[in-house]
């Protein structure tokens, strides 16, 4: 055993791990003689960072297929997929993830759509536009119309909010003054507003005398859940079109 411990300390104080003499001195002295007298020692603890996560864990090399220089890892659900390096520039970086984030979301709300439309109507969701009563109770003018009003003031809203952060929530954006708090990012996060307004369950935090207060670790576990959810929600709407194309529905596919 006192073999051993000297072995090691010779170990940790030779040249080749200490980086020349100079710091081999310094390793090797007394404590007292290093902090120049008798100083009170002070340790510091080095945490490692995690590893980055990878698309393909069981492969090592591969350079930036495998593991692109650009993705630190930093990003929710971000496992270093890039093989045409379209994050390579930080700022189309931020707009892809945006833009990934936003068709997730529309691709969760037009599964549950296809699903739960053709489970109440019958209508395949390819052939809904040519009847939108039997799905709805509106016309197709009232739903183009109420769709180009509603959506295109709220993408122009989150437009102008992507590239102007906190613009959209002062009095003279919103229509009704008294709510427009509720319009804030909450979170401080772009694309999780958070607050009473957009997390109205509480998900990601908690309501303390009336006063949203953001959870970031649930946050955290719900960004990359989410991710996860519309990227196979997106994946799903493309098998949907392929059948779509063949006539085939999904609940037909399933057999229901």
């Amino acid at each position: 055993m006192a073999s051993t411990s000297a072995a090691l300390v010779n170990g940790l104080g030779s040249a080749f791990l200490t980086g020349g003499k100079k710091s081999q001195a310094l390793l090797t002295a007394p404590v007292a003689a290093r902090a120049g007298g008798d100083a009170p020692t002070k340790r510091f603890i080095v945490v490692a960072a995690a590893p980055k996560k990878s698309w393909i864990p069981a492969v090592k090399g591969g350079g930036n297929l495998i593991d692109p220089e650009w993705l630190d890892g930093s990003l929710p659900g971000d496992y270093g997929f890039d093989p045409l390096g379209l994050g390579k520039d930080p700022a189309f970086l931020k707009w892809y993830r945006e833009a990934e984030l936003i068709h997730g979301r529309w691709a969760m709300a037009a599964v549950v759509g296809i699903f739960v439309g053709q489970a109440w109507s019958g209508i395949p969701w390819f052939e809904a536009g040519a009847a939108p009563g039997a799905v709805a109770p509106f016309s197709f003018g009232t739903l183009l119309g109420t769709q180009l009003l509603l959506m295109g003031w709220v993408e122009s809203k989150r437009w102008v909010d992507f590239f102007n952060p906190e613009s959209q929530s002062v009095e003279w954006a919103t229509p009704w003054s008294r709510t427009a708090e509720n319009f804030a990012n909450a979170t401080g996060d772009q694309g999780y507003p958070g607050g009473k307004f957009f997390d109205p369950l509480s998900l990601a935090g908690t309501l303390k005398d009336g006063v949203y207060i953001p959870d970031t670790e649930k946050l955290e576990r719900l960004k990359v859940a989410e991710i996860k959810h519309a990227r196979i929600a997106m994946l799903a709407m493309l098998i949907f079109y392929f059948e779509a194309g063949q006539g085939k529905t999904p609940l037909g596919a399933l057999g229901l």
